[in-house]
């Protein structure tokens, strides 16, 4: 009977070690109230007396699944998001929250729908880093007092209706025509001024005049084509211009 009654003791004795890992930690209950936390490695709780609820005080990701929602210019988008937390206290996130996990997720979906009804359509989908600031701010205040710390939150996809999705690409091929014309315009701007200062250059110098004509039948003659020009100065023409006029004159006047 007594060898029995030994076993049983060290059986007992023997099940009150208890092992956690480096990113683990134990929260133990005494007789239904919290004694402390234990752990990394191995440790000895009173069989029997002590109960350990063990705690994994890694980084977790809850990926929060896509909300439909209305921003505040009116507009149902469906949005999704992905959130980082950590346990900093064991303690609390057992004892002041029945099921940390849930709570957590279950804050971060209504949080992600009451901040994303607050911005426009463009601030959600050009302003991310501001709504996620906003995100981490307001679930962080709520689940700190339960011991936890969000890292980080992320809004991944935002899905719009089709209708909305042809707006946008309106919108956006306006602004690139108007884009477009605006440089066009101000380049044909830049081009009338540099041919206004080379016509004056050219009325205070005839002879640019001449060179330029030059240099367009050099340009021409380079080009592999049938067809020869031949330009006269312009003084010539008008030469033979005035020529013409007085012969013709003259002839009048005999006739």
């Amino acid at each position: 009977m007594l060898p029995l009654i030994i076993v049983f003791i060290l059986i007992i004795f023997i099940a009150g070690f208890k092992l956690d890992q480096e990113y683990q930690r134990g929260v133990i209950f005494r007789l239904g109230r919290i004694k402390g936390v234990r752990g990394p490695g191995l440790y000895w709780i009173i069989p029997l007396i002590d109960q350990k609820t063990q705690v994994d005080i890694r980084t977790k990701t809850v990926t929060i699944e896509p909300q439909e929602t209305v921003t505040a210019d009116s507009v149902t988008i469906k949005v999704n998001a992905v959130l980082y937390y950590r346990i900093t206290n064991a303690t609390l996130a057992i004892n002041k929250v029945e099921n940390y996990q849930l709570a957590v997720y279950q804050t971060a979906l209504t949080t992600l729908r009451n901040v994303v009804g607050q911005n426009i359509l463009d601030d959600v989908l050009q302003n991310r880093d501001r709504i996620n600031t906003k995100l981490q701010e307001i679930v962080d205040e709520i689940t700190g007092p339960w011991g936890i710390l969000i890292e980080r939150v992320e809004t991944k996809d935002v899905e719009i209706p089709l209708a909305m999705q042809r707006a946008m690409a309106k919108e956006a091929e306006a602004i690139r025509e108007k884009r477009a014309r605006i440089i066009k315009a101000a380049a044909e701007k830049e081009a009338s001024v540099q041919l206004s200062e080379a016509a004056q250059m050219i009325m205070e110098n005839p002879a640019a005049l001449e060179l330029r004509r030059l240099q367009m039948l050099t340009e021409i003659g380079a080009e592999n084509n049938t067809t020869t020009l031949l330009m006269m100065p312009s003084d010539f023409i008008i030469l033979a211009k005035n020529l013409s006029d007085a012969i013709q004159k003259q002839g009048q006047n005999n006739s």
